[in-house]
């Protein structure tokens, strides 16, 4: 199937999205309100579009199928900035935006344009205080080790590869992950809201106008193919809407505390799809059809498609058998309705899947090998990186092997790591490593060619001795004689207890520039944009961390300042 052919009435169309509705004069037709700018999807992105166009002083609805917040609200909190940002400053980093691109170049690659990479980084530290001054708070505590995630009272860190040596030659490491203050008990998950409800809380004092609990379910177009606005499903305030908000949250909950994957989550599923489902009849007995005006745009930007497992199987089956990032609604329904006017999608096959092994560190200390038994990566990069080459080059088959040294090392390092770190470390080492006494034994396990797995253990073992670099780039001090007796732990995307978390990149197609939708052809769909996950921007290649909310606010401001 082409992506270009795909249409509503398409059996591989996999959405609730509508066709447009065509009308003859925006002027004459009965809407039940109107603004400069409407944004569908009130995450990153949106929340981002939104303050922009305030600040040029359009007026903006935004609608939302919860309250707001999406997948930025959800996340670890982590903003991608440098050139020299004012927490940077603070930290005492020195970082030029020439130093950030000649780094991100090469997790980008060509998925955008040089020109539009650069003035990313040359605008990330000025983007960096407008979030500030409209309320977020970062803080300069910088953790200098590499780590995916740096532990409590740290908020600035390598969120990134810019401490792998191969990376290092390239660009001088900065520390560019800013993540969200907050005061009292550090938790990972929701820490993003530090970055959206301050953002929210600003549009709503510019007078940003919010319709939650309201789907887009399809565009208004003139005769020429023009948007003028948006046909939505809301949910009228009140009882009911407490009701159902209070519902589909229990239910999220519940379907939040175990991965998938893991034994006794599909009992928690269960009861989170009960209360899912009683919020859902809530919606199909009393939503209202309305339309809604857009007189300068309507902004896109409800997210990707990790949740739409059918949309997933069609676009990218490498990934099928990932655990979904994001929240329930990234359905793709921005995709969607983009596409049902002739927007042109790419890179739909691109999805992020997040191998992270550090901490604890002696985890990475260990090598990685493939169902053939060899090394394929270094195993001190970002998870996202590892993800990738195991998924696109490998199967999505990995297997982590240590020693018993490092595996001891491991257990005092996973002490000091955060609880979720620790807890990951933990299901690993207790109920996912196997122990054998030599590699002959080990290879039996997953049935690995035992002489391959030999050869790269005695190749890195060489290495460890010698005091040099592996062959694929992993730093000497990085780099840790094996010694039998050894564990093997599954760290493959379908290993049921080491869940491999996964997030969609690819999207509409925009001009660089704007942000507005292309066709087919390639040209400006006249009032319509997209942001963040919805569309293709900085990460559509690979991600690290931070990178998508740093890419939310670059496309969601772009859009708010380039409005006609």
């Amino acid at each position: 199937m082409l992506e270009t052919e795909i249409n509503p009435n398409d059996e591989l169309w996999l959405s609730k999205v509508e066709a447009p509705q065509i009308i003859s004069d925006p002027n004459l037709f009965g809407w039940d309100d109107e603004a400069d700018l409407v944004v569908a999807g009130l995450g990153g992105a949106g929340i981002a579009a939104a303050n922009e166009a305030l600040d040029q002083q359009l007026s903006v609805i935004g609608i939302d199928k919860t309250n707001g917040g999406g997948s930025t609200a959800k996340s670890g909190g982590v903003f991608y900035a440098g050139g020299g940002t004012p927490i940077q400053h603070a930290a005492g980093v020195e970082d030029t935006p020439e130093n950030m691109f000649n780094y991100l170049i090469q997790e980008t690659g060509d998925i955008i344009k040089k020109s539009t990479l650069k003035k990313f980084c040359e605008t990330s530290a000025e983007n960096t205080q407008w979030l500030m001054d409209n309320g977020v708070q970062f803080e300069s505590s910088y953790y200098k080790i590499k780590t995916s995630y740096p532990g409590a009272g740290y908020y600035l860190y390598h969120s990134d590869n810019s401490l792998v040596p191969s990376y290092m030659q390239n660009a001088i490491p900065a520390p560019r992950g800013h993540r969200g203050y907050e005061e009292g008990p550090f938790r990972p998950i929701g820490v993003g809201g530090t970055i959206f409800y301050p953002l929210k809380k600003s549009a709503i004092k510019k007078g940003l106008k919010i319709f939650p609990q309201t789907e887009a379910r399809s565009l208004v177009i003139t005769a020429e193919g023009v948007v003028a606005g948006i046909k939505v499903l809301m949910l009228p305030s009140g009882n009911l809407a407490e009701k159902h908000k209070k519902l589909t949250d229990r239910g999220e909950m519940f379907q939040m505390l175990l991965p998938p994957s893991y034994p006794g989550s599909k009992f928690l599923q269960l009861i989170g799809n009960f209360f899912i489902k009683k919020a859902q009849k809530i919606e199909q007995h009393h939503r209202q059809v309305k339309y809604i005006r857009a007189k300068k745009g309507v902004c896109l930007s409800t997210g990707g498609f990790i949740y739409n497992r059918q949309m997933v199987k069609e676009y990218a089956p490498k990934y099928f058998n990932g655990m979904p990032l994001g929240t329930s609604n990234d359905q793709g329904c921005g995709i969607r309705l983009g596409q049902s006017v002739g927007g042109k999608s790419d890179h739909m096959n691109r999805v992020t899947a997040w191998r992270f092994l550090n901490p604890p560190l002696a985890f990475a200390n260990g090598i990685v090998v493939n169902k053939d038994g060899r090394r394929f990566c270094n195993e001190m990069v970002y998870g996202a990186t590892l993800g990738d080459a195991m998924c696109e080059h490998n199967e999505g088959k990995a297997y982590l092997i240590i020693d018993a040294k490092l595996f001891e090392e491991a257990k005092i390092q996973s002490n000091e790591a955060l609880p979720f770190q620790r807890d990951m470390a933990k299901m690993l080492m207790y109920f996912n490593a196997k122990k054998r006494k030599n590699l002959i034994d080990i290879s039996k396990i997953y049935g690995l060619p035992p002489d391959n797995l030999i050869s790269e253990v005695d190749e890195y073992n060489e290495s460890a001795k010698a005091g040099s670099s592996c062959k694929f780039g992993k730093g000497a001090n990085d780099v840790k004689e094996l010694n039998g007796p050894f564990y093997i732990m599954d760290i493959s995307i379908d290993s049921k207890l080491a869940p491999l978390t996964t997030l969609t990149l690819g999207g509409l197609m925009v001009n660089e520039e704007t942000g507005e939708v292309l066709n087919q052809n390639k040209e400006e769909i006249k009032g319509l944009y997209a942001a963040g996950r919805t569309a293709v921007g900085i990460c559509s290649n690979i991600y690290v961390s931070g990178l998508s909310i740093a890419d939310c606010i670059f496309s969601g401001r772009r859009i708010g300042q380039n409005l006609k």
